[in-house]
């Protein structure tokens, strides 16, 4: 167990109990990590921005709640094959066979950062029985959001509107390891802060987005411009239960609560939860509450 900065509680960043690939249809292999009791309840994690499959959470909760997490890397990210030209939907087709080749029929789910929107496409696609969608924003494209954008995010949906193609080349042209560590912990929270200080939450945190460039940039690339262009679903479609996870103090351009009031009034079953004095690393500081309130739906 992985105690907490400043003796709060432990942070459940454990190594992966197990590890593996799984073959697609097409033949390109889902790269996945494991942790809990392998007949355990399923929970489906889609993690933030180029963050590779072996950086979990809850980890020591896992067999009190009989939870088996499961961590995915997306398509040329971290072990798992690329598939040029990916969509939203591409994702939803990917997991749906993972899930059939191991055996697993509509998990929970859960989406962080710029893994919501991953989350929230198998969802659409009535793979889930209920998503937590944790420091996640709505659709950055979204018109009614354009005001509440930082410049710097409203120019890159603007630069995905128009070129597409090229916005995901200039992205795969600046983008690895280091300006993406710097990118997280620049500016984070009070809260975040104390947690990145913790040195064995820091080592696995920038292990894992090593571990997410391993083949190069593309693969964040391509989330990248999928997550800031239109979606292809609409969020009406997700008649599952949402639980909306914010910190109070989290600014974030990417996913502070200001950017959630369209999940608010569309998802047909969303609830949002603000954690007062709380940041964007709600996922390992609240894991328990999370993850109680995930798995309460769908109880008999």
């Amino acid at each position: 167990m992985t105690p907490a900065a400043d003796g709060g509680p432990p942070l459940g960043i454990e190594a992966p109990a197990r590890l593996g690939r799984t073959a697609l249809p097409d033949g390109r292999r889902l790269a996945w990590a494991e942790w809990g009791p392998p007949e355990g309840r399923p929970v489906l994690l889609c993690p933030g921005g180029a963050t590779g499959r072996t950086l979990g959470f809850g980890t020591h909760l896992l067999d009190d709640l009989g939870v088996r997490l499961l961590s995915v890397d997306r398509p040329g990210l971290g072990a798992s094959d690329p598939a040029p030209g990916r969509t939203l939907t591409d994702w939803a087709d990917d997991v749906a066979a993972l899930l059939a080749a191991r055996g697993i029929r509509r998990p929970h789910l859960v989406g962080y950062s710029q893994g919501v929107p991953f989350a929230l496409a198998c969802a659409a696609h009535g793979l889930a029985t209920a998503v937590s969608a944790v420091s996640g924003s709505a659709e950055p494209s979204a018109p009614e959001l354009a005001d509440a954008l930082s410049p710097d995010i409203r120019a890159m949906v603007t630069a995905v509107a128009r070129d597409p193609e090229g916005a995901e080349a200039t992205v795969a042209a600046s983008a690895d390891a280091a300006s993406m560590w710097d990118m997280v912990t620049a500016g984070c929270a009070p809260a975040d802060r104390a947690v990145f200080r913790h040195p064995a939450f820091a080592h696995a945190f920038r292990r894992a987005i090593e571990r997410g460039f391993a083949q190069g940039p593309g693969g964040f690339a391509r989330d990248t411009v999928l997550t800031m262009g239109r979606w292809p679903f609409t969020l009406t479609d997700i008649t599952v239960p949402v639980d909306l996870w914010y910190g109070e103090d989290d600014a974030s351009m990417f996913h502070s609560h200001h950017l959630s009031e369209p999940f608010v009034r569309d998802l047909p079953l969303a609830h949002r939860y603000i954690v007062r004095h709380a940041g964007g690393l709600l996922l390992w500081t609240h894991a328990e509450a999370v993850l109680r309130a995930l798995l309460r739906h769908g109880e008999v």
